[in-house]
């Protein structure tokens, strides 16, 4: 398609020829600069330089350029680190085109002029970027405030032509980049273009929005803006107005009577709960797209850079937590082939004491040194020297991930990752209905054939922790009423399908029933103790009659599916 568009526009091969020779001579001339370097010896001690040399070089070549060292920032894979951390300081802001322009391509997009759209719009633009720029503006029928994105003119060709030369030299380093990275460099190409194409398409935009929406619509800790899909187009997209705080400015949060810590809490939350929960991503939520509202909720913009993961990938993620509480590293490995971080066939062995001193020089100081970055940091090295592969969507969460944990290191500099996000991941296993995170439950009480007592003791607390916090918004603890603290203080933790799948499993599953019932009788001993702890933890939890309703209510099929199971295992067992 990018092809045909290039190819079938007038005067192409002209625009081709000279744009691929600016394109070469610069990259070219950048490229025997890094010779030169490596040739006199000092290729280590001007790293620095030609870092900076090279942020510029992509801001000198344009909007598509811009692009690709954004997305080379969160690639160690192609890049080594010293050269992404100057690629991440790329930003988005470039001179605005005058209003006017833009003016035009509005009207131009919506068939009408602006005068009967809007009582009032901004005379400068609240934000622009490499593929557009944002105003402020106000309904004329509601009053409304909403803001106007709106595209550059003429920049779909550029990119369009980039694309095409991208590709073209992709083709030329397949061979290197298959010994290299383990796949071909025009699938790298095509996983870049594809991104960028749904960024210039803001019809696209509208719809993540409202996926978004409806993610959230039960979460009273987020804010998505509402689309006026009626006032939008391909060019041109008018969403609500988020009225809110920067979220790096910890004393304006502060002195709106937001609790910081509390609203960190909710940004980690809904973080995860896009990763785990929905599969659908903000691929992008830099400072400048993230905001606290007063009312304590946290606000998300720019829709454009989304990460869609399917739910294979989203139960292979919960599998990696799962290896990685176990400490089995040589499934870890195995889960980066499935997430298609290896090519399929790749030899694991030599990953595996690799990613073993990762994590356990990470994880192993405890929560209170554990974050992200440092992870980031020593993973970045394996994938530099192992035929790595970080798929686009995965680069995408990556950043995001990254992204946050600096804002939340911002707004408080002793923060705590883990501690956030493990209430939320106990919270998940333990009450998720999904019958696939039930295994993995199963898989992390028990470890080396032995039930984890102590383990499903801190995954009932932290669950009932996150409960406590979550069930209002935690960024307005402190100026809660008593009536909304009395609701929290009410709600619990549901266990209630849990406990009902878990008999049901302990009833039709032999393994699993022999795996308990071994549980209960372990170093020839009755683990009742242990098991009173447990109960003592979730009985204020458990509603006991209308459990046992439930229960009594679902014991014809419990028994029907056990004599299911009864039967086929005798009749397997006879055709042995």
């Amino acid at each position: 398609m990018v092809r045909k568009k290039v190819l079938d526009s007038r005067g192409s091969i002209l625009s081709l020829a000279s744009r691929g020779v600016e394109i070469i001579w610069k990259l070219g001339f950048y490229w025997s600069s890094l010779m030169y370097d490596f040739l006199v010896g000092r290729d280590e001690e001007i790293v620095p330089y030609r870092a900076r040399q090279l942020r510029n070089l992509l801001c000198d070549l344009g909007p598509s350029f811009i692009k690709a060292g954004q997305v080379l920032a969160n690639r160690p894979d192609i890049i080594r680190e010293d050269y992404m951390n100057e690629l991440c300081i790329l930003q988005d802001d470039v001179p605005p085109i005058p209003n006017q322009v833009a003016f035009a391509i509005i009207e131009e997009e919506l068939g009408q002029p602006l005068e009967r759209l809007f009582s009032k719009i901004s005379s400068e633009t609240i934000a622009a970027a490499s593929l557009g720029q944002v105003y402020r503006a106000t309904l004329w029928e509601t009053g409304e405030d909403v803001a106007i994105k709106v595209q550059r003119p003429g920049i779909e060709p550029i990119i369009y032509r980039d694309l095409f030369l991208f590709r073209t030299l992709a083709s030329f380093l397949n061979g290197i980049s298959l010994q290299k990275l383990g796949c071909n460099a025009e699938l790298i190409v095509d996983e870049f273009g594809e991104k960028l194409l749904e960024e210039l398409d803001y019809t696209l935009e509208a719809t993540n929005i409202e996926d978004f929406l409806e993610n959230f619509k039960d979460d009273p800790t987020v804010k998505i803006p509402r689309v006026y899909k009626q006032l939008s187009g391909s060019r041109v997209l008018v969403m609500e107005w988020i009225d809110g705080i920067r979220c790096t400015d910890p004393q304006a949060i502060k002195e709106a009577g937001i609790d910081v810590e509390g609203f960190l809490t909710v940004g980690v939350s809904a973080a995860l709960r896009q990763l785990l929960e929905f599969g659908l991503f903000h691929g992008d939520p830099h400072p400048g797209n993230i905001f606290a509202m007063r009312d304590g909720r946290i606000a998300y913009v720019d829709f454009g850079n989304v990460a869609v993961l399917s739910q294979q990938n989203k139960q292979i993620l919960i599998d990696a937590v799962v290896h990685a509480v176990n400490e089995d590293y040589a499934e870890m490995a195995n889960d980066f082939t499935r997430l298609g971080f290896l090519a399929s066939g790749t030899d694991v062995a030599p990953i595996i004491p690799a990613l073993e001193a990762i994590w356990q020089n990470s994880a192993g100081k405890g929560l209170a040194d554990f974050n992200f970055r440092s992870v980031t940091g020593k993973f970045n090295q394996l994938v530099y020297n192992f035929p790595i592969r970080i798929p686009e969507r995965f680069s995408l969460v990556i950043r995001s991930l990254l992204t946050q944990e600096g804002i939340c290191f911002t707004l408080k500099p002793d923060f705590k990752f883990l501690e956030v996000a493990y209430p939320y991941v106990a919270k998940r296993l333990l009450t998720d209905p999904n019958p696939a995170l039930r295994e993995r439950l199963f898989q992390v009480l028990f470890k080396d054939g032995a039930f984890q007592w102590k383990r499903l003791e801190n995954l009932i607390v932290l669950a009932k922790e996150n409960v406590s916090k979550m069930s209002t918004n935690p960024a307005l603890k402190k100026n809660m009423s008593q009536a909304v603290r009395s609701r929290q203080l009410g709600s619990k933790l549901d266990l209630t399908e849990t406990i009902k799948d878990g008999a049901r499993m302990f009833l039709i599953d032999a393994g699993i029933r022999r795996q308990l019932i071994l549980a209960f009788t372990e170093d020839s001993k009755l683990h009742v103790e242990e098991l009173v702890d447990v109960y003592r933890l979730v009985e204020d939890q458990i509603d006991m009659p209308s459990m046992a309703l439930e229960v009594l209510q679902d014991l014809p099929n419990v028994a029907r599916d056990f004599m299911l199971s009864w039967s086929n295992s005798i009749l397997s067992d006879r055709q042995y």
